[in-house]
């Protein structure tokens, strides 16, 4: 193929952010951590590895997603606790806030709602920022390890990936059959996950994560929440995942609920206003 003779002023045209986020409304993330400075838990969760489970947040309560035994990253789901449909939206949360989230940023739900599901406030990993091969944690930006693509490249059953272990736990909290449950399993947060695109190829790629005992991540629930947590079959993601050779340890979710009245002037974000004509 014939290189143009302007390839590199083409190259050399400055980007744009295609979704500045300058005119969202920040959270008031001083209100939040006072209000968590006081809040009590009120349940807790453990994730075995190779496992997922559900747990419940309602608007105005806190839940900590934390490591506990060993480097283990972990997948994602949030549903609207009301209306299953309305779900984490991945693709447009990594628009309106890049590849990985920390402190200070939401989680969107899906068209047609779009919406912040929850927000962080508080990353004990905030200071990894991103490497020297473009990686970066907790992204927005792999799907989920699946029983599908395992089958595809390596031509077996694999029953605790992500995918399935998040259709399991769903179905188990729903009592939705699992081929019902599976349709509303959705790209994930890729908790504690270390992760990248290489530079040569544009691929994504994972590394071992800094996550240790004792780290966390801690979010708002601005709605009432249905959340699934899997612990990856990939441990600390450093090698493999999909396979039962990676060593594994399990995840802990603690729900905390703030003392009375201290988040009363929090307004619960509204669905969102487009009129959904689409001009017809």
């Amino acid at each position: 193929m014939t290189i143009p003779g302007d390839a590199d002023q083409r190259r050399a045209i400055a980007p744009v952010v295609c979704y500045p986020p300058d005119t969202l409304t920040p959270p008031d993330l001083d209100l939040y951590k006072s209000a968590r400075s006081t809040a009590q838990k009120i349940s807790e969760t453990l994730i075995p590895p190779r496992q997922a489970r559900t747990f419940r947040a309602n608007a105005g309560q806190f839940f900590r997603i934390s490591s506990i035994d060993g480097p283990q990253v972990g997948d994602l789901n949030l549903h609207n606790a009301h209306d299953l449909n309305e779900r984490f939206y991945s693709g447009k949360t990594r628009a309106l806030h890049g590849t990985h989230i920390t402190t200070g940023q939401h989680m969107w739900s899906t068209i047609p709602y779009l919406r912040p599901m929850a927000t962080i406030i508080e990353d004990t990993l905030n200071w990894y920022g991103i490497d020297e091969f473009g990686g970066s944690v907790h992204d927005v930006i792999g799907t989920r390890c699946d029983p599908y693509t395992h089958m595809a490249l390596n031509h077996d059953h694999y029953h605790h990936c992500c995918h399935s272990n998040l259709t399991r736990a769903l179905a188990a909290e729903t009592g939705l059959a699992p081929k019902d449950a599976e349709l509303l399993v959705h790209d994930v947060l890729n908790v504690f996950m270390c992760t990248g695109f290489t530079r040569d190829t544009g691929q994504y790629f994972m590394k071992a994560s800094p996550v240790r005992p004792g780290d966390y991540i801690e979010f708002l629930a601005e709605i009432d929440l249905l959340g699934n947590l899997s612990a990856c079959p990939g441990g600390d993601c450093s090698a493999t995942h999909s396979s039962d050779t990676a060593k594994c340890h399990p995840l802990l979710v603690e729900v905390f609920e703030p003392v009375p009245d201290v988040l009363k002037n929090r307004s619960e974000p509204p669905l969102n206003g487009y009129d959904r004509t689409h001009g017809l």
